[in-house]
């Protein structure tokens, strides 16, 4: 049954870059919960944790395009390393700052350079489509794969930060993610093969990829989706409290992304049918609809179950925008194009997280949940209105012919 999985690990070195390409994901789960578990043992304020990290994030939002931007344009290597180093410079200088107890202003300073992390999972998905944009179905499944490890690593990040910080020393959660990221982007990079090469046509536009109208569709789209992720976190936690279980709470966000890891294992088994913008459309309006039994919540076995089945329309989703993605902006703006989706994403996270927070603390837990369900009709409101742009289809940006390297095509032969 899981031959098709088999299968996308036949080329060279795809197996290499995908186990790296994980490593170097994890900080995006740890670093945030790491250091508002840190700051709030060490500083003893939960609210100057939280608005470092949001600091963080919105560093992020404005970094990551750019970075990836330069990645499309001077290749992975030449760029990520760098980008890393800054990065992991700033988690230092952090860490650095709350051991001796700095002003709290340095504590904003320091986690400025973090934002700089280069969004590996974008440069993953650019290496698959490199090897297999002559073969949607194997494209595809690759997508869907790269989907469930996501949902891995925001499974196993937060238990590991969260658990280290409290266990051992409060710094010891971003000291982990900073070790993944550095070690997960040195093995990364050094995986040459199969990097894609650097494509400058003359005569083309240069611009950002976020000029396409498809795009943008997809970033608002994702702001609206990450405020569902972000709010639903900090609810769940608020309701598990009320309901007497606030250890159970990390049990109820887990069960939420193995749903979306089921869901995105059996969709990578499937052939798509359909164009890319319908099954968008019908994905966002069942994550939406998966939403409403939250609100009717009643204890936390019923917030478990609820958000087991919301998880299901997660995964699909996220891989049919990824092909959209590639249909939108030039192969080589792929990893600018994905990346601007993951900024839509960050930044809904942050408002969901704080707007979720406010109605808890005005209404209840239970009413946030009113939060994750507003930001679900949110996203399909925004998704229908710019379906006009997402059926638009421009053939340069579309990957479709066999134009992977005679290489690249030659290995892949002599493996299987």
């Amino acid at each position: 049954m899981l031959a098709p999985y088999r299968r996308i690990f036949e080329a060279p070195g795809a197996l290499a870059f995908s186990a790296a390409g994980f490593l170097c994901r994890m900080p995006l789960s740890m670093t945030g919960i790491g250091i508002v578990t840190m700051l709030s043992q060490m500083r003893g304020s939960y609210g100057l944790a939280g608005a470092v990290t949001a600091v963080m994030m919105l560093s992020g939002a404005f970094f990551s395009p750019q970075i990836s931007r330069l990645v499309d344009r001077y290749g992975q290597r030449r760029v990520a390393l760098p980008a890393t180093v800054v990065t992991v410079g700033g988690c230092a200088a952090l860490l650095l700052c709350a051991r001796l107890d700095a002003p709290d202003w340095t504590l904003f300073a320091a986690t400025l350079p973090i934002g700089c992390m280069p969004t590996y999972g974008s440069m993953v998905r650019a290496r698959w489509t490199h090897i297999y944009r002559g073969d949607p179905q194997r494209l595809h499944t690759a997508y869907s794969f790269e989907s469930v490890v996501d949902e891995l690593c925001f499974i196993a990040g937060p238990i590991l930060s969260v658990g280290l910080s409290t266990v051992v020393f409060p710094e010891a959660g971003v000291l982990l993610s900073a070790t993944f990221l550095t070690v997960g982007s040195v093995l990364f990079c050094a995986q040459r093969r199969t990097e894609p090469p650097v494509r400058v046509h003359d005569g083309e536009n240069h611009g950002s990829a976020i000029r396409s109208a498809g795009l943008r569709v997809l970033v608002l789209t994702f702001a609206a989706t990450g405020a569902i992720f972000g709010s639903v976190d900090v609810v769940t936690v608020a309701f598990a409290e009320d309901d007497g279980h606030k250890g159970l709470a990390s049990a109820a966000l887990a069960v939420y992304a193995f749903g979306s890891c089921v869901a995105g294992i059996a969709f990578g088994l499937v052939k798509p049918r359909g164009s890319a913008a319908t099954r968008f459309l019908v994905g966002v309006a069942v994550m939406a609809a998966s939403l409403v039994p939250l609100a009717f919540a009643v204890n936390l076995w019923y917030v478990a179950g609820a958000l087991f089945l919301a998880g299901l329309s997660i995964a699909p989703t996220m891989v049919t925008t990824m092909s959209l993605v590639g249909q939108f902006v030039p192969e080589r703006q792929l990893t600018e194009g994905i990346s601007w989706t993951m900024t839509g994403l960050a930044l809904g996270v942050a408002s969901g997280s704080s707007l979720g927070g406010m109605v808890v603390d005005g209404h209840g837990a239970a009413a946030g949940y009113l939060v994750p369900v507003a930001a679900g009709t949110l996203a399909l409101v925004l998704a229908l209105a710019g379906a006009p742009w997402l059926r638009r289809r421009t053939p340069r940006t579309h990957i479709g012919p066999d134009t992977a390297s005679p290489q690249v095509r030659a290995d892949i032969s002599e493996s299987g």
